[in-house]
């Protein structure tokens, strides 16, 4: 399991002070500082570069996960973004409208430049692929692998459908096929599944009905534009009480079955196989995860 803690990904216009005041109370795991889709126009852009570069030299989000979302390569704007924002307190980069593994390869060897050119070890940040076009999700399992930098990979709902030319539906049908696309690719290659954004923030219920079947399908975190659904969020990817107790006591078993060489434990009437260990074995690193940070 990646040991990087990403239940919720929250979107912060940066170009904006009032929200990047904000983001400093809000417990969101991740915060991807945007100088992409929400900083327009365009002048807005080195603003967005300028306020992010001021609070991290002043250690107002130290010890946070910070990820800016940078511009796409035919932007005009991924050199500044990148060579700006290469800087101590950024974990790494949401890489975004990638069609295929060759864009991920490409932002690797450019952040690999950069790296050597400021005294960095290669390697040191890393790279959230946003997919959002149907090559994307179409290639979503070569665009995991591109790269050893890609540590999670999350879905963009909204460019998707328009790319596809579809109808984003209330009943979210048109997103089931590339969400479990995208919940599958990410742990074939062993990086975070990341559930795209819920464009409705006032409807919450709505939004725990889309969390529940995100579970379903394997996501452990989802892309945020409101505080408001962090508290929900944060309870749909973490686990309960009762989860970590059961995780605790299905590992207990096994290991006294093993010292008395009974083979394979027996908890509830049902066996306790490998993948049971498993998933308990992923339960309590979560919970670890979650209570160190």
């Amino acid at each position: 399991m990646n040991d990087y803690l990403m239940r919720s990904l929250l979107f912060v216009p940066s170009h904006n002070k009032r929200l990047m005041d904000s983001a400093m109370k809000i417990d969101a795991d991740v915060l991807l500082f945007d100088i992409e889709d929400s900083v327009q126009p365009q002048a807005n852009k080195q603003i967005a570069r300028n306020n992010i570069l001021d609070y991290l030299s002043k250690g107002h989000f130290k010890n946070r996960e910070i990820f800016p979302r940078v511009n796409d390569r035919e932007s005009g704007e991924l050199l500044k973004d990148v060579h700006q924002l290469t800087v101590d307190g950024v974990s790494g980069f949401m890489y975004p409208k990638a069609k295929t593994g060759k864009d991920i390869y490409f932002f690797d060897k450019l952040l690999e430049t950069i790296e050597y050119e400021k005294g960095y070890e290669v390697g040191h940040f890393k790279i959230i692929p946003l997919i959002e076009t149907a090559s994307a999700v179409l290639n979503v399992l070569e665009i995991c692998q591109s790269s050893s930098r890609v540590i999670a990979v999350a879905y963009g709902s909204e460019d998707f459908i328009t790319d596809l030319e579809g109808i984003h539906d209330l009943e979210h049908v048109s997103l089931f096929v590339p969400r479990a696309r995208i919940a599958m690719a990410a742990r074939a290659a062993n990086v975070i599944p990341i559930d795209t954004v819920h464009v409705r923030v006032n409807d919450l219920e709505d939004l725990e009905k889309n969390l529940k079947l995100s579970q379903k399908l394997g996501f452990e975190g989802m892309l945020v534009l409101n505080p408001k659904e962090i508290n929900l969020v944060h309870k749909y990817y973490s686990p309960s009480e009762k989860e970590i107790a059961e995780a605790k006591e299905m590992l207990l078993l096994s290991e006294e079955a093993s010292k008395e060489g009974k083979g394979v434990a027996i908890m509830n009437g049902k066996f306790i196989g490998p993948p049971f260990l498993a998933k308990a074995k992923k339960i309590l690193l979560k919970a670890t995860l979650i209570n160190n940070n």
